[in-house]
């Protein structure tokens, strides 16, 4: 299986601007610059694509690692934020902040041990080499 996205930039890095689309077309055209992914400005950025990757990655690996234990996944939220180096121009991490509620029969441990896992070994965790932190709010 492959995935595809396709960049276009036009102009110098500060007066420039580009459109990201992706094969499934949620993301069409979709415009950044220096101003969306350095300052503010409407449109997306490279970081924050990643960001939104891995919380939907990680959120989906906790319900699935919880299927596969036997408990039926309830309600699932992760907030990824991506710190971002501008001096070094590097991303040095990534937190996520996961909230769960309505699952039946998991204990708190059990659930932070099932959070710690899908940390580890869904696909973008997997693919980042900068550290990764943990928080989980369950309820």
């Amino acid at each position: 299986m492959k995935r595809t996205a396709t960049a276009h930039w036009a102009g110098t890095l500060k007066e420039g601007k580009g459109e990201l689309t992706t094969q499934s077309t949620t993301l069409n055209q979709t415009q950044y610059s220096f101003k969306t992914r350095f300052e503010t400005g409407v449109g997306t950025n490279p970081e924050e694509l990643i960001a939104a990757a891995h919380a939907g990655c990680f959120t989906m690996a906790v319900g699935a690692a919880l299927t596969q234990a036997g408990f039926t996944p309830g309600d699932l939220t992760t907030e990824a934020i991506l710190d971002l180096d501008m001096a070094a121009l590097s991303i040095t991490g990534i937190h996520l902040e996961l909230k769960a509620s309505e699952i039946e029969g998991v204990s708190a441990d059990k659930f932070q041990k099932v959070a710690e896992g899908a940390k580890a070994n869904c696909i973008i965790s997997k693919v980042l080499s900068v550290p990764i932190t943990l928080n989980v709010t369950y309820a």
